[in-house]
């Protein structure tokens, strides 16, 4: 994004711009680091229902999260799995606590 403004967690970064009318959100889920099409979509989708739970709490925003780092596959087995889906929300909480310190 244009402004250049971001925060990051250990595997996601935050690229945003404001101020803007309204939230608009992106998901970038490389196959470098996600190597299942069922695992990118399963984090993409992680993204997309996180934001849209919080959105209240979000600022107008456009934004942009994207993965930079792989989820070891010896620790979450399956592409799938409740463990991976809880390790991507709490990754992404910590990911929006960062933002709402900056804005």
């Amino acid at each position: 994004m244009s402004s250049g403004l971001f925060t990051s967690t250990t595997h996601f970064a935050l690229h945003f711009r404001r101020p803007v009318a309204q939230n608009r959100i992106g998901a970038v889920v490389p196959k470098r680091w996600a190597k299942q099409a069922v695992t990118r979509n399963t984090i993409k989708r992680q993204i997309y229902g996180f934001v849209r739970a919080q959105e209240e709490h979000i600022p107008a925003i456009d934004m942009v999260v994207r993965l930079r780092k792989t989820f070891q596959r010896t620790q979450f087995v399956s592409a799938t799995s409740q463990v991976l889906k809880r390790a991507v929300r709490s990754e992404l909480k910590e990911l929006f606590a960062k933002l709402s310190h900056i804005l």
